[in-house]
């Protein structure tokens, strides 16, 4: 019985390591950078730096979730940015015209309308995600300008930023947002058949429409959950600055891909988890804050990251070819 027990506690392990291989070498990672940093800065350990990271994080870390869904459909989302900064501008008019409720609304409303029409345009037309994102991504520039001749909203109701400064028993609202979202994303994808149907079609498109998965229908939800993401990001952010900037997410379909890549998701779809995602957030944030921490120039920073990109792509086509080449998820016989 003994050896019975050791046999299967070996398999599962093995089982474990062959999964989540690349997300287990990228912690590895992160845990010797962060060791690195702390012998090279004080300042790096302390509880005011955590708590610094922790908020760091929360944005692109949202977001990083639903670009995770998109990059397991084979698909691309640059559109995040400006979806976000948009949403926080038109649903900002609607906060101070209308109160909280009205504005919080309007910014997650239309965050899930601009990801809808991502998903269309790319399910039910077939035009390739890089250039309808990109379109989005550029058109939702221009109109935030536009509509706010490009001036900020200032003078926040105190009770929007309570989604940046309020805190539920000690534990910040922004961090249990992030945590609970990431849980709830990773039962998703690992538990139901919405996670099986999403790495099928990433795995091999055909094949999972002839099992019978409505492959427009779920690609589309990908883009809408991302744009919705987009939107809680930029609520948390413009609540807690206390003001929305129409440079409001610059940068953050870059990150938020980054961390994606990074975590072990293929680009080319069917291949990764959120698990990974978030340890890539967390290298990622960490990354930043280091570089800040110990001196190295802004300009320098973005090298250090695209180094990072393409030595995690480098690894986990090494390791893929050591044994990970089948998606972890197969799909399901029904579901149109």
């Amino acid at each position: 019985m003994g050896q019975k027990a050791g046999s299967r506690s070996g398999n599962a392990l093995r089982n474990l390591f062959n999964d989540y291989r690349v997300e287990l070498v990228m912690l590895l990672a992160f845990v010797l950078l962060c060791g690195g940093l702390s012998c090279l800065s004080p300042e790096f350990l302390t509880l005011g730096n955590a708590k610094n990271l922790l908020w760091q994080a929360t944005s692109v870390g949202i977001i990083a979730i639903g670009q995770c869904l998109v990059i397991l459909t084979a698909g691309i989302d640059l559109s995040v940015g400006g979806v976000a900064a948009f949403s926080a501008m038109f649903g900002g008019i609607i906060l101070m015209k209308f109160g909280v409720v009205a504005g919080v609304a309007a910014i997650l409303l239309f965050g899930a309308f601009l990801g809808t029409i991502n998903g269309f345009l790319i399910s039910y037309t077939r035009l390739a995600p890089f250039i309808v994102t990109l379109g989005i991504a550029s058109v939702t520039r221009s109109l935030t300008y536009v509509i706010t001749d490009a001036h900020s909203i200032v003078g926040l109701p105190k009770g929007y930023r309570v989604f940046g400064y309020g805190d539920i028993g000690g534990v910040p609202v922004y961090m249990i947002l992030l945590v609970g979202l990431f849980l709830i994303g990773h039962i998703m994808l690992t538990k139901t058949k919405f996670g099986r149907f999403i790495y099928a079609i990433g795995s091999n498109e055909e094949a999972a429409r002839l099992a019978g998965v409505n492959i427009r229908r779920y690609k589309a939800i990908a883009y809408t959950v991302t744009g919705f993401l987009a939107a809680v990001a930029v609520l948390i952010i413009t609540s807690r600055l206390g003001a929305i900037d129409p440079d409001t997410g610059a940068g953050w379909e870059m990150d938020t891909i980054a961390a994606v890549v990074i975590g072990g998701c293929s680009l080319s779809g069917g291949k990764g988890s959120l698990v990974g995602t978030f340890i890539g957030v967390l290298l990622i944030t960490v990354l930043h804050n280091g570089l800040n921490i110990i001196g190295v120039s802004p300009f320098w920073q973005g090298s250090a990251i695209g180094t990072v990109i393409i030595i995690s792509v480098l690894l986990d086509r090494v390791l893929g070819n050591m044994g990970r080449s089948k998606p972890r998820m197969q799909p399901a016989r029904s579901g149109k």
